[in-house]
């Protein structure tokens, strides 16, 4: 038995990742390879600037089929819907039998998330986390109920953070010689990509990856909870856990993560709303997310509702904006390949949609830029829960806030070239227009929405003119976009890829 592994340039460059991504999982391949061979495993390990290497996985299945004289390939099902294909193609490319293994990196399979959601009338993520929490048991008790007698504790955990609190930062990995190799790979072949490389801190083993887990159950998980929807500038973390990453490269288990977050619970060392909010993350928004994206593909990619199609704006890639709240998540993103949720979806999300942004160029720049992106988890978030642009398939309603909401949960408005209590005009704070401006433009689709009733009772009580300066604000400030141009998301590298 050999086991294949390979880094290619088209995995590396189909969208224009993150340096610092690229490096992450390159790393992460090269320490598993040891792994497998200290554990006596025979590993043939194709690099990317290996002499023959084809640059893709197809192409490095049937050299490596030919070198090895193979009878059968056996692989794990590929997690996006591309890879997929791919693999549905290698017993005719090969002439050899494939086996298509089920991916263990997920609680809930595809074939029974299909038979979750065939025949229901809504597809609510609530509904299916609920089912989820029966199927593993947990912070369930022995009489089928939930722990603490409700599912969720979504009122506790909506606070803005108090003034110089203690923020524990994750635990940082010193790079070894493996790691210091990939990143000068890194630095050579895809340097014109976007983000920052260095400082390069994070867990690229199995080891490490539990020592970020023990760290985040200690000391950040206690008050997780509380302030789960909370920004602040200048911390990058605040009390998440960013072991997304680890979950989804494989070198934890999603189950194992929830277990220890619900043993901390039981222990006494972390209260109900906090194990609550982390669980409910993990084996509800991840395990549904994956669910929808394989209910949908391919029609999911190319989804757009509301008809959004302006450019994506530069200041995602450069940061270059006055608006504190987007110059901060972008500058995080930029140095970290990482931004909260809340970050994601009210702020860089929440700006695209109201702007009415191209959701496919919105979808492409999140895969780009966050080291937890794969398409599986990122497109249905993006063009789903983000961009409505599936037309309500994930969400009851879109994320559209003001400039409001954004003060409510951070400090980043406080020093801000706008003020968000002004409503139009070159001084107020754009998204307090924009958002009125989404409303009116999409009145007949939403308004007859339960969840928007208060927010166009609203609307229609404004005066004519109010409503026509809302709108006359919001083009001006749109007129001022710059769209992107730079080409970080799909055009191609300056750079060639290596071959022979």
């Amino acid at each position: 038995m050999v086991v294949l592994m390979m880094e290619v340039w088209d995995e590396a460059t189909y969208v224009r990742h993150h340096k610092k991504k690229i490096a992450l999982i390159f790393s992460a391949m090269r320490h598993f390879a040891e792994t497998l061979r200290s554990d006596g495993w025979t590993v043939d390990y194709i690099e990317l600037d290996a002499k023959g290497n084809t640059q893709s996985f197809s192409g490095e299945v049937e050299r490596a089929a030919r070198r090895h004289g193979a009878t059968f390939v056996r692989v794990v099902e590929g997690a996006e819907y591309r890879v997929r294909q791919e693999q549905e193609s290698w017993a005719e490319r090969t002439g050899l039998p494939v086996e298509i293994l089920e991916d263990d990196r997920f609680i809930c399979t595809i074939p029974a998330f299909l038979t979750w959601a065939r025949g229901r009338r809504e597809l609510r993520m609530e509904y299916f986390y609920r089912d989820m929490r029966r199927k593993t048991g947990l912070l369930m008790t022995d009489s089928g109920m939930p722990v603490g007698g409700q599912w969720n504790f979504d009122h506790d955990n909506r606070r803005t953070p108090p003034r110089g609190l203690n923020y524990p930062a994750p635990e940082r990995f010193a790079p070894d010689a493996i790691t210091t190799e990939v990143l000068k790979l890194v630095a050579a072949r895809f340097g014109q990509h976007f983000g920052d490389l260095e400082p390069f801190a994070l867990p690229v083993t199995r080891e490490q990856a539990l020592r970020a887990l023990k760290q985040f159950i200690t000391a950040a998980l206690p008050d997780f909870g509380r302030y789960e929807d909370a920004m602040v500038a200048g911390q990058d973390y605040l009390y998440h856990s960013s072991l997304s990453l680890l979950i989804n490269l494989g070198l934890l288990d999603p189950l194992e993560v929830c277990q220890a977050a619900v043993e901390a619970y039981e222990k006494g060392d972390a209260p109900i709303n906090s194990v609550q909010g982390f669980v409910r993350q993990i084996i509800g928004w991840r395990e549904y997310m994956r669910g929808m994206y394989w209910r949908d593909m391919p029609a999911f990619a190319t989804r757009k509702a509301l008809a959004a199609t302006r450019p994506l704006p530069d200041f995602y890639w450069t940061g270059d904006t006055d608006m504190r709240c987007l110059a901060e998540s972008v500058g995080q993103t930029k140095r970290e390949a990482y931004a909260h949720h809340i970050q994601r979806l009210m702020v860089l999300g929440n700006f695209a949609l109201i702007a009415g942004v191209d959701p496919q160029a919105l979808s492409d720049w999140f895969l780009v830029v966050y080291f937890d992106a794969y398409e599986w988890v990122e497109l249905p978030n993006v063009v789903g829960m983000s961009q409505f642009a599936d037309d309500g398939a994930i969400a009851s309603k879109p994320y559209a806030a003001s400039g409001a909401y954004i003060d409510r949960m951070s400090d980043y408005c406080g020093e801000c070239r706008f003020d968000v209590k002004k409503k139009t005009g070159p001084d107020a704070c754009p998204f307090n227009a924009l958002y009125w401006d989404f409303l009116a433009r999409h009145e007949k689709r939403f308004v007859g929405n339960p969840r928007m009733r208060n927010m166009y009772a609203t609307w229609n009580r404004f005066s004519g003119s109010k409503k026509a300066e809302y709108r006359e604000s919001a083009a001006d400030f749109l007129a001022s976009l710059k769209p992107s141009t730079n080409g970080w998301a799909r055009e191609a590298d300056a750079s060639s890829p290596p071959r022979e």
